[in-house]
């Protein structure tokens, strides 16, 4: 065998190799790297000057004269005056709440658990399910507890309508996670049980103007639904609700009420919130029917579900009013 030609031959392989190799590295790794820095510029270009990093910076836009921003028009419509579309005297959703009842002006104020940047969040886990969750999924189990209704086609009209004013609202904002000022706000929870007492002085003197003596809001003088919504009664959300729980209650409170409160700006302090959010919650309301079958896993059901099965042996009573020092 003639060594020294194989030696010369195996050296030459090695060098073509090398050359593929980098030609491989130029035609296809830098390009791809190239095109993803482009997008980065682009969409620095297009959205630098309105980038929302925090919900208080969303500022109102007005949907294109397209079939998609009249679809995004119509699902505000939706969730401003939800009542007066999913119900037609025949055909009856849920409750005469509307969407913006909780999800503030339109789902666009921080902390009031708003709709900006949800679908860079959705698909998600959520623990009452114990599943991964679509944002239409999520929606529906609005309107079955917070609407006290039924839930809507995934892909109806009504659906998409929704999904796109959600898509649109959050066109410029950061991709990667929850955005601040999504959900509810943090607050320091008194170690001790709510004080009911309390809570009802707090609605009167804080809360009673808007949603009256009774609790049963004010109707809109147009429309069917409500200006001011009620807190309990047949027109009020379920007990099967988020915000049927004494610390989503507080925190959605304390942020938000009473009207004109922000999270930054808050009106009530802390025992104030605590309080009149477990007030407001010892009133009847409507039952949500299966609600055993929530939390699968038990050992995620929050401490403030005011409802059995638990994974403890703590009481109802304090499941409903704390302490939740357990």
């Amino acid at each position: 065998m003639d060594y020294k030609k194989l030696t010369n031959y195996l050296k030459a392989l090695s060098w073509i190799i090398v050359a593929l190799v980098i030609t491989c590295t130029t035609l296809c790794v830098f390009p791809l790297k190239y095109e993803e820095h482009q997008r980065q510029i682009d969409a620095i270009e297009i959205h630098s000057d309105s980038l929302i990093t925090h919900v208080s910076q969303f500022k109102e836009i007005a949907f294109k004269d397209s079939p998609e921003g009249k679809m995004a028009s119509y699902g505000e419509k939706l969730i401003r005056n939800t009542y007066d579309y999913f119900y037609n005297g025949e055909v009856k959703i849920g409750n005469k709440l509307a969407c913006s009842s909780c999800h503030l002006n339109g789902g666009t104020k921080s902390f009031a658990a708003p709709y900006v940047g949800l679908t860079n969040v959705f698909p998600t886990y959520i623990s009452r399910e114990n599943k991964i969750e679509s944002l239409e999924e999520r929606i529906n189990g609005c309107f079955e507890r917070s609407i006290n209704g039924r839930a809507i086609p995934e892909n109806g009209k009504e659906m998409r309508a929704i999904i796109t004013y959600i898509k649109n609202i959050s066109v410029n904002t950061v991709n990667k996670g929850r955005l601040a000022g999504q959900g509810f706000i943090k607050m320091d929870i008194p170690n001790r049980a709510a004080d009911l007492k309390h809570g009802q002085l707090v609605f009167e003197n804080k809360c009673a103007s808007c949603h009256g003596k009774d609790g049963q809001g004010i109707l809109q003088a147009a429309g069917k639904g409500y200006q001011y919504p009620p807190l309990w009664g047949k027109d009020s959300y379920n007990d099967g609700a988020g915000m049927a729980r004494l610390l989503t209650a507080a925190r959605f409170i304390k942020a938000n009420m009473p009207l004109g409160a922000t999270y930054d700006a808050p009106q009530l302090k802390d025992d104030e919130a605590y309080d009149v959010a477990a007030y407001i919650n010892s009133f009847d309301r409507p039952q949500k029917t299966d609600k055993q079958l929530d939390y699968p896993n038990l050992s995620k059901k929050p401490k403030d579900s005011p409802y059995p099965p638990y994974a403890d042996n703590v009481s109802i009573e304090q499941h409903k009013l704390g302490p939740f020092n357990f």
